[in-house]
């Protein structure tokens, strides 16, 4: 928060507005003050970060999702806690109408071939981070390994959190934009961000881009996710759906 200040009781000033002259020392430890906090920035930010989150996962109210975390990202859970998972134990599996059910630990994910996308980020609620760097596996391609069987029309998203889901028709979800994501902004996806691997649908609202992923299922139809059953609109194409105008970002 900031106040106005009166400029004439600035820097030692009297009431004429002069002010007496600053010392070089004084100037020195400004110019070392300003340095340090330059140089802390970040580990102050990746504090508020993680107790943001933290607090995030533990809140039952959801008030804590309105405040801004790291670069704008507000800190989302429709529970009232998530378990980590840690590159031991995660895993993602691949079933339903493939030939191929497949199941993938994080280094496997890390090992395939990564893409880069930089996009805005839209939120239904209104807000926006743009140029977010997301980097990870094409979606297409773990269902190309996996073999989709004919009849397949959708693609089904669950989460370990026990409780989120989302769809995409198998065309959206072949769609070079649209990523099984490891990392967000040049580093590993945190645990309040949705890590370690969460979908990325770079050209929809920010909800389909499910958290904490851990399931993905080729079905014969869409069925719809957490917030559409809660009145979202099922393709959520920013700026085109849930009765918003926003910018596309694309």
């Amino acid at each position: 928060m900031t106040k106005d200040v009166n400029p004439a009781r600035t820097a030692g000033g009297g009431e004429d507005g002069r002010g007496a002259p600053v010392g070089r020392r004084v100037v020195l430890g400004m110019l070392a003050a300003g340095a340090a906090g330059v140089a802390a920035a970040p580990f102050l930010q990746s504090a508020y970060d993680n107790t943001l989150g933290a607090a995030a996962q533990k809140d039952p109210t959801g008030l804590s999702g309105l405040l801004p975390g790291g670069g704008g990202f507000r800190y989302y859970s429709v529970t009232g806690s998530v378990p980590e998972k840690t590159a031991r134990t995660y895993r993602l599996t691949i079933d339903g109408l493939v030939r191929h059910r497949t199941s993938y630990r994080l280094a496997d994910l890390q090992q395939l071939p990564q893409t880069r996308l930089v996009r805005d980020v839209q939120c239904v609620t209104g807000w926006r981070v743009p140029g977010t760097p997301f980097e990870g596996v094409r979606l297409a391609a773990l269902l190309d390994a996996a073999g989709v069987r004919p009849e397949a029309k959708a693609v089904r998203f669950t989460c370990f959190d026990g409780a989120y889901s989302e769809s995409l028709t198998l065309e959206q979800a072949r769609r070079d934009d649209v990523l099984v994501a490891l990392r967000m902004q040049d580093k590993p996806l945190a645990h309040a961000h949705g890590g370690p691997v969460r979908l990325y649908a770079a050209p929809m609202y920010f909800y389909k881009s499910a958290k904490w992923l851990s399931g993905i299922t080729v079905t014969d139809h869409v069925q719809p996710g957490y917030w559409e059953n809660r009145g979202y609109d099922i393709d959520a194409w920013v700026g085109r759906s849930n009765g918003r105008d926003d910018a596309p970002t694309t």
